[in-house]
């Protein structure tokens, strides 16, 4: 019965997407140009090239396989973080006997404390140069570094047991399920990451990689992270487009993922011209993840540690850099619709080079874009007109101040950050000498400056007359009179 339980746990029964590694992000300023770079600790950076696939069995057993490329670091450290160009670059082989090295890589992916020595089985399976065993004592989790035949790259599995399994027969099968053959374990994850990247992809654009010295390489590195997370896993695939990424578990030819590459393109671009910001950002990726199902997205909620949004469909990890959703049972348009709300905040992370901005803007203009690149389509804001003395307050609130209250009271908040990005789009351009172009672009640029929302709206607005003005005119945009 245990074989069979390690034969489901081993041979992939439930994949789990790996994490993409945390980053912060930093505001660089070279001659003329500005752009954000992200670092890394090199730990997590090497941890998460390291390990290829991830498995959940029904009892909890977790299997887990890695390879052992790159030389694990040596100490964890403030001083170790580095953007991934500096890591690829410094980062440099293992070599076959290095038997430090690989005890260091070992102990990193372990569950479990590993032993000072490694013990072997009986025989080395056909196939294999050498095996190692480095639970030790411990009997809750197998480990296993193992050098196939014609290779230089020493892999490490590890299988963290279920309550109650004997130990003993655990390990002889995983043995079994791992190293039996044609159609052992190991041959069917060498079939999928024998190829570059894992390759899941249903289409991949051609193109030449750009230089290492680029803004762009730091780009296409995060693009093969973000395509190595699901490589090994047959469900999912990757798509990808000049300027993101999208990972997917949908059934293939799903209609759904050209939709959304189409529209991203499109979108990100009407971002930009909504909210313009002075950042470069070339060596910028928007990576979409798509589930299957929301018990698989509450997962992953879960492991982001937002256990209070449960009640969403889309969010965006911002330290992650990934958007995250589920194709809901409503269908993929009400999809799109998430993914164009959250791809906005996405955006707007980076324009504002990751300084929170004001809740009126980032939720009023997330919802702007939930029905396209052109915005709803002629919305009636007549209801709100008498709401003119709350549209300054409204644009001085934080985000606690925003989501606070009663029910009503948040969906009023929402509905005038909405009506207030509809007027700077559609209303205020036919004001009289256009007094609030640049509003925008002159809040961004105040807060990177000030690094604070507050300040940044008092500074992007000349004077009090102005933003007396500014809601005069908005309730004339409310009553039709500037349509």
């Amino acid at each position: 019965m245990l074989l069979l339980a390690a034969s489901a746990a081993v041979l992939m029964a439930d994949p789990m997407p790996l994490d993409m590694p945390r980053a912060e992000a930093y505001l660089v300023r070279e001659g003329g140009r500005r752009y954000l770079e992200d670092r890394f600790d090199r730990l997590d950076l090497w941890s998460s090239r390291a390990v290829d696939g991830r498995w959940l069995d029904d009892e909890g057993r977790v299997f887990v396989c890695s390879a052992l490329r790159e030389c694990p670091p040596q100490e964890i450290s403030e001083s170790s973080v580095s953007t991934r160009a500096e890591y690829v670059r410094s980062a440099g082989p293992v070599k076959r006997d290095d038997l430090e090295r690989r005890r260091r890589a070992v102990e990193l992916l372990s569950p479990v404390e590993v032993a000072e020595e490694p013990e072997r089985p009986r025989q080395i399976p056909r196939g294999f140069r050498d095996v190692e065993y480095w639970q030790g004592t411990n009997e809750t989790a197998v480990v296993c570094a193992f050098l196939p035949e014609k290779e230089e790259t020493w892999r490490i599995a590890t299988w963290l047991l279920a309550e109650g399994d004997e130990f003993y027969a655990a390990k002889e099968a995983f043995e079994e399920a791992m190293f039996s053959g044609r159609d052992s374990t190991w041959s069917q994850l060498k079939e999928r990451l024998g190829q570059p990247e894992g390759e899941p992809s249903r289409r991949r654009r051609a193109k030449k990689a750009p230089p290492p010295d680029s803004p762009a390489f730091e780009r296409e590195l995060l693009r093969v992270d973000a395509r190595h997370s699901v490589a090994a896993y047959p469900s999912w695939h990757a798509t990808d487009a000049e300027e993101f990424t999208v990972l997917d578990e949908l059934p293939d030819g799903s209609a759904f993922i050209p939709s959304l590459t189409n529209e991203l393109a499109v979108m990100r671009r009407r971002y930009a011209a909504a909210v313009p910001t002075p950042l470069d950002g070339t060596n910028v990726l928007c990576v979409a993840r798509i589930f299957a199902s929301r018990d698989r997205y509450l997962d992953a909620l879960e492991a982001d540690g937002l256990t209070n949004m449960t009640w969403t469909a889309a969010y965006w990890s911002p330290s992650r850099r990934e958007l995250v959703g589920y194709l809901p049972r409503e269908g993929a348009a009400e999809l799109l619709k998430t993914v164009r709300h959250e791809a906005f905040h996405q955006y707007l992370t980076y324009a504002c080079s990751t300084i929170a901005a004001s809740p009126w803007l980032n939720e009023g203009y997330a919802q702007y874009f939930e029905e396209g690149p052109d915005g709803p389509d002629a919305p009636d804001f007549s209801d709100l007109a008498g709401y003119s003395a709350a549209v300054a307050p409204l644009m001085d609130m934080d985000y606690g101040e925003f989501y606070s209250g009663s029910d009503a009271e948040r969906r009023l908040k929402y509905r005038l950050a909405l009506s207030v990005a509809c007027f700077l789009e559609h209303g205020a351009p036919r004001v009289r000498f256009d007094p609030f172009r640049g509003l925008k672009g002159r809040y961004v640029e105040a807060l990177f400056e000030t690094k604070d929302m507050r300040r940044a709206i008092v500074a992007a607005f000349e004077n009090e007359d102005q933003r007396r003005l500014f809601a005069a005119e908005w309730r004339k945009y409310c009553m039709g009179e500037l349509r």
